[in-house]
């Protein structure tokens, strides 16, 4: 398994190539007429314009670079400066900049040399939502907001800590300064023509880079570093958003990697490719929110590890169209459940006041080329995310939640309405094994509207494959084995109409 594992990612690492999707022809994007065609030539344009541009470096308009000063108005300062003069470069030296909420705007780059960290606040006075609009999920405090903008590139070789640790941020009010309020790394609403490009971003107390309905997103050599530092420290979340390139990007979280979302509009028009991720709980999940939907994404030449509560999760529970999904040429070391597909009806509304949606879709989904070990949570591992305050038992054997978590391939409707056209195709997964006589037997509840997580259904019949209520699901040169002795079935079917195994 090694071998293939190594084998695989030597023939993945070069390849920048699109992987042709269900939804998104490759040769449009390819062609002069496409969103990502004149992606090269723009970008020639841009550090052309960008070398004649304005630099506004924030020491002359007050910040120190102390790491102790509050420099959040020396930083805002200068944003405003750039902004107000049409645009340009605002320049972070070399130096530890402390700063609460500042607001980015249309047509501003802001630049970290090496050397360079915007340090969040450790007291959420510094982070203030009179003047930031509220998200659907969550609270407005914010280390960096953009709201309705344009142009913005972050970029740069420089960090961007948050420095939200559970010791400064608890998730439970406990009374004290800050008083279980957590402020994202980032959020932007409603913005387009987004880049972000090279900088390192570390320890937000929620979620990290969440994007709301934003519009032509390039993702580029960006590096983030969020695990075990505190919970919910989600990589990136892109809710709603539309026209986005994620390429050759470092992630490691303790909540989900890359995270797409649509509490309300749908994501469309998405590529990942060459990136490499490792998570607490999945390296790609689509949803939970899902109101909105799902539609053309690709992903491809892709390192998933260290991914104990699955790696790749595709559901579709609040009412959206989850459809024309391709993932290809994917590693897959040290990971849990490797493939979750869920159709459910939790139908949340997002506070919106419309109405309960009725059940939606998810189909059309092509997973190929995938080599995968799934393995058991090492206890050791766990326990580093201190905040959780795990205690390591060496003692006991495999528990139930342990072995739910390290799960066979789950693909799951609910009943009279069926996840449809699902390829797996060319994948070769490695099971621990573990099962007993009794899992075997077990019956597995419906759970129709709970919060969409596999090992939530606990431990499955089946070692390497579990089908329920889905139909023209098709297995193509599909290799599945153990590494240790399981009393389960390798494959459970129930309801699934139209399967076929190659």
């Amino acid at each position: 398994m090694m071998k293939q594992l190594i084998f695989l990612w030597a023939l993945l690492a070069p390849s920048t190539c699109l992987a042709a999707s269900p939804g998104v022809d490759t040769a449009l994007l390819l062609s002069g007429s496409d969103q990502w065609s004149g992606k090269c030539s723009d970008s020639i344009a841009a550090a052309t314009k960008a070398s004649d541009a304005t630099v506004y470096n924030v020491k002359r308009y007050g910040a120190i670079g102390d790491g102790k000063a509050m420099e959040t108005k020396a930083v805002q300062k200068t944003i405003d400066a750039c902004h107000d003069a049409g645009g340009g470069i605002v320049r972070v030296p070399a130096g530890d900049f402390q700063i609460g909420t500042i607001v980015l705007k249309s047509n501003v780059t802001l630049s970290l040399d090496y050397g360079a960290s915007l340090l969040g606040s450790t007291n959420v006075a510094d982070y203030p939502v009179e003047n930031l609009r509220r998200p659907r999920e969550g609270a407005a405090h914010c280390l960096i907001y953009a709201e309705d903008a344009k142009n913005i590139t972050i970029e740069g070789l420089g960090v961007i800590d948050g420095r939200g640790t559970h010791e400064s941020f608890p998730r439970k009010r406990r009374g004290g300064k800050n008083s279980g309020i957590r402020p994202r790394l980032m959020r932007m609403e409603g913005c387009e023509d987004l880049t972000f490009s090279g900088v390192t971003y570390k320890r937000p107390a929620f979620w990290g880079l969440h994007l709301i309905d934003c519009k032509n997103i390039h993702f580029s050599a960006v590096t983030v570093r969020f695990r075990n530092n505190n919970y919910n420290n989600d990589g990136f979340d892109l809710d709603g958003c539309e026209n986005v390139l994620i390429e050759n990007c470092d992630i490691s979280t303790g909540d989900d990697a890359i995270c797409l979302k649509s509490s309300s509009n749908p994501c469309r028009n998405i590529v990942v490719r060459n990136c490499r991720a490792d998570s607490n709980t999945a390296a790609v999940k689509f949803g939970s929110s899902s109101r909105g939907g799902f539609l053309d994404v690709s992903i491809t030449n892709c390192y998933f590890h260290d991914c104990p509560m699955g790696a790749i999760k595709l559901q579709s529970v609040d009412g959206g169209r989850l459809e024309n999904i391709t993932i290809s040429r994917v590693v897959m070391k040290d990971v849990g459940s490797p493939i979750f597909l869920r159709l459910g009806n939790r139908g949340s509304h997002f506070g919106d006041g419309r109405e309960d949606a009725p059940v939606g879709t998810l189909k059309n989904i092509r997973i190929s080329d995938v080599v995968a070990e799934v393995t058991v949570e090492d206890r050791a591992k766990a326990a580093e995310a201190v905040y959780k305050n795990l205690k390591v038992d060496t003692t006991s054997g495999v528990t139930d939640q342990e072995k739910s978590k390290a799960g066979p391939i789950m693909i799951t409707g609910i009943p009279g309405h069926y996840v449809e056209n699902v390829i797996l195709e060319n994948i070769k997964i490695s099971y621990p094994g573990h099962g007993t006589e009794g899992d075997a037997k077990r019956l597995i509840a419906e759970d129709i509207d709970r919060y969409p997580e596999q090992y939530f259904f606990g431990v499955l019949p089946a070692w390497g494959a579990y089908i329920r209520h889905a139909k023209n699901i098709e297995l193509k040169n599909v290799e599945l084995t153990l590494r240790g002795d399981d009393a389960r079935r390798k494959v459970v079917l129930d309801d699934a109409p139209g399967f076929v195994e190659r």
